[in-house]
């Protein structure tokens, strides 16, 4: 871990220093071994989503639908994915300080509301359904459904290991489908054992629960992320009474920020007052070095100051509970 710091005035009368704490480049091994993964999954729900479609058709099941239009969806946002990490990938520019990795929060939240539509489409098929069952095809639909259940579990398979808001957003794609394919399964085998037509329907809005609950954790989690929240298990109050009880020469934190911009490495910022005679160099490197041995922290800046706050409309505004500061 790197700290640098430098003097930087103002406009208070007072010298401010600033540290920066990163981790040392990104990780371009993790990405491509999760673009490795998304490549496997996303050339096996391609191969059975037009087995899919054509069963249904078939069949004449909503159950095979919901799937064909599940594992199409699901094509499209491995493909997302995919696009997200090349583009995560670009060196940083003038105008985006960051670089470009937002895009896979921003791909997993798009992922989660194709979710969150698809099912509300599967419903209205149900319903509809309910109201006026049609004959099904047992026989074939559980032919296809057995074969779109084997395709979804080898492709949830291909994308363990995943991290990322992105990969795991795809992976409940999967995770979603591999349901839908049980569901047909059952319904299946209870038109054929029971003549139950009624099952195909009924079994679709089962599944468009747990579709639903999954669509909306995913879009929940990349918004909050997108909203520069504050990434989860980081706690602002935690990160003030730390430093000011384990770092010499700290007499009090406040202005702390956290976010992420993935969701999986944390950042923060914050304003850190010295005691009188205080080290400023020697607090700086323990206020770094304390951040990333106890709460993982390895992007951070940390501003030191003498005095009043920079910054600070008045001294109520300078010391404003953290709580009042996390993003």
């Amino acid at each position: 871990m790197n700290v640098h710091s430098h003097g930087h005035d103002h406009g208070h009368g007072h010298g401010h220093d600033h540290g920066h704490a990163h981790a040392p480049g990104h990780v371009h091994g993790a990405d491509q071994a999760s673009e490795r993964r998304l490549w496997l999954a996303l050339a096996l729900l391609f191969s059975f989503t037009l087995v899919e479609a054509v069963g249904g058709l078939w069949a004449n099941s909503v159950a095979l639908y919901a799937e064909a239009a599940h594992m199409l969806a699901d094509t499209a946002s491995l493909l997302l994915a995919i696009v997200a990490i090349r583009m995560a990938q670009r060196p940083a520019r003038a105008d985006r300080t960051y670089g470009h990795r937002r895009y896979q929060t921003l791909a997993a939240y798009t992922n989660g509301l194709v979710l969150l539509a698809l099912t509300a489409t599967v419903v209205v098929a149900a319903a509809h359904r309910l109201l006026l069952p049609p004959p099904v095809n047992g026989t074939v639909m559980l032919l296809t459904a057995v074969i779109g259940a084997a395709a979804n579990l080898c492709a949830f398979v291909a994308l363990g290991g995943a991290t990322s808001l992105n990969e795991r957003g795809a992976r409940l794609h999967v995770l979603s489908d591999l349901a839908g394919s049980v569901a047909a399964i059952g319904a299946s085998a209870l038109i054929l054992w029971r003549g139950w037509v009624i099952a195909d329907p009924l079994l679709s809005l089962a599944v468009s629960v747990l579709i639903l609950r999954s669509g909306w954790q995913l879009t929940s989690n990349s918004a909050h992320v997108l909203l520069e929240g504050a990434p989860a298990g980081l706690d602002a109050d935690a990160v003030e009474h730390d430093l000011e009880a384990a770092v010499p020469g700290i007499k009090g934190v406040h202005h702390i920020h956290a976010w992420s911009l993935t969701g999986e490495t944390p950042m923060l910022t914050l304003h850190a007052t010295l005691r009188d005679g205080a080290d400023r160099h020697a607090a700086l490197t323990a206020v770094m070095h304390r951040l990333h041995e106890r709460f993982g922290v390895d992007h951070a800046t940390v501003q030191l100051e003498e005095g009043e706050c920079a910054g600070a409309r008045s001294e109520e505004d300078c010391h404003q509970s953290a709580h009042a500061h996390v993003t």
